[in-house]
């Protein structure tokens, strides 16, 4: 394990932060790539039901997978926070731990698929078209399940031990293959929605045997410490449910949002359904940018947490905001420019270009609502705060419930996109407002 250090001077917090933050950046570019990918190659079928389709169950398999990201922002948090202790063998340990939780939880989603795929699909309004394809992609993408959530522990290791470019490698094998096997198996050998779902099986199962291996090696496989009574330790395994059990209801509350998103634009028709998933692709890529800034809070507020070291603590936080505040001002300038050529590359359709076009002002106003989000997310992930985590994030999607309620029936399409920059900015400002209450869970530097 390095004997990592933390910045000392300005100019030195910025070149760390820059220095890890792009490896994430340009990994979290391939991500929605691949949706992007999916988008534009059932934007060239000849009906607007393939791309509601692959967004319908696109949809789903977020909905699971964020519920469980606890598995990729636990590890990064207790694997920081060993780093910054200078504690190998507890690293080790939370890296066995985090896997064997992976395995059992993929392994039930997969024996589960068939009640699972019932209660979902019965939560969609979609048009009998969307519905039959959407259950077609789910069947095969349902396999990948247990692929993924290992996925999430490697990257979830690596960034706790600030290897963003093995990361980055990690993360361009996945999604550069899946969007080569897209091209293939959809525009090649023409499989439609089943070549969709094929290419994403493929890549999460290539992407998790190589990531283990890489975990493997950099731990010193056989080499690497590893005392069994960490593994057994009572504490440790209390603490651990505890903190997985707040990052799945935070994470719940996450994704609902998106979820309902998706699942009330079902109801309003095939075009509007859409043309939403085609915008929401651009804001995604807009979130996955952000998270370039705030995964390195995660790590560095770790380090710093786990070091018991206040000063280092505020910088990291500083400095981190500092260059998420310049992302989102540039992805919003960006989205500004270029959003209409977007639009045009994801579908052929004029309609629907109208229609995804109309909306795009929601996407620009994004990053410059969800930017503090996002970073005070990473914050408190990387000190493990998953309670203050979970009760914020309840209370933003009240927020974004309720005003749905209100708005729903007078505005329509424009209530979901209403609700979701109120989600994103009451995140921001909830966290934010008890940020000094985390501050002060370590040592005053004036008193020590």
């Amino acid at each position: 394990m390095n004997d990592l250090t933390l910045p000392d001077s300005a100019a030195h917090w910025h070149r760390r932060v820059w220095s890890l933050s792009w490896p994430v950046m340009a990994a979290n570019v391939t991500v929605p790539m691949v949706g992007l990918v999916d988008t534009a190659v059932m934007g060239r079928m000849p009906d607007a039901a393939f791309v509601g389709a692959v967004a319908v169950g696109a949809a789903i398999f977020n909905a699971i997978y964020w519920i469980f990201g606890f598995l990729r922002m636990g590890t990064t948090g207790l694997a920081s926070q060993a780093l910054g202790a200078r504690d190998p063998a507890e690293l080790t340990a939370v890296a066995i731990r985090s896997t064997v939780v992976a395995v059992v939880i993929g392994g039930l989603t997969v024996a589960l698929q068939g009640p699972l795929m019932a209660l979902l699909f019965r939560l969609f309004h979609a048009s009998s078209e969307v519905e039959s394809l959407a259950s077609t992609y789910f069947l095969i993408r349902i396999w990948g399940a247990p692929a993924l959530m290992l996925h999430m522990v490697v990257l979830g290791v690596l960034f706790g031990l600030q290897k963003m470019r093995s990361a980055l490698a990690l993360s361009i094998l996945l999604n550069v293959t899946n969007i080569v096997l897209d091209l293939v198996l959809v525009m090649g050998l023409h499989w439609g929605v089943q070549g969709v779902a094929t290419a994403t099986l493929i890549s999460e199962w290539l992407a998790a045997v190589v990531g283990l291996l890489l975990i493997y090696r950099i731990l010193g496989g056989r080499r690497a410490p590893l005392d069994s009574a960490r593994l057994r330790d009572r504490a440790k395994l209390v603490a651990l449910v505890g903190m997985s059990g707040n990052l799945v209801v935070r994470s719940f509350f996450v994704q609902l949002p998106f979820f309902v998103f998706t699942l009330i634009g079902a109801t309003l028709g095939d075009l509007v359904l859409a043309a939403n998933a085609i915008v929401m692709q651009i804001f995604m890529t807009m979130g996955f940018a952000l998270d370039g800034p705030a995964q390195t809070a995660e790590t560095l507020c770790g380090y710093a947490f786990g070091a018991r070291d206040r000063r280092s603590f505020r910088a990291a936080t500083r400095y981190t905001l500092i260059w998420s505040a310049g992302m989102a001002l540039m992805l919003s300038l960006v989205i500004a420019v270029a959003g209409n050529t977007f639009i045009a590359w994801l579908t052929v359709l004029p309609e629907l270009r109208q229609s995804a076009g109309s909306l795009l002002p929601w996407a620009v106003a994004g990053p410059l609502v969800a930017v503090w989000a996002f970073l005070l997310d990473g914050v408190y992930i990387g000190t493990t705060q998953t309670a203050t985590l979970r009760n914020c994030m309840f209370a933003a999607a009240l927020l974004y419930l309720l005003t749905i309620w209100l708005c729903i029936d007078s505005l329509g399409n424009l209530a979901l996109w209403i609700a979701m920059m109120v989600f994103m900015a009451s995140r921001g400002v909830l966290l934010g407002a008890l940020y000094l209450r985390l501050e002060r869970k370590l040592p005053d530097p004036q008193l020590a």
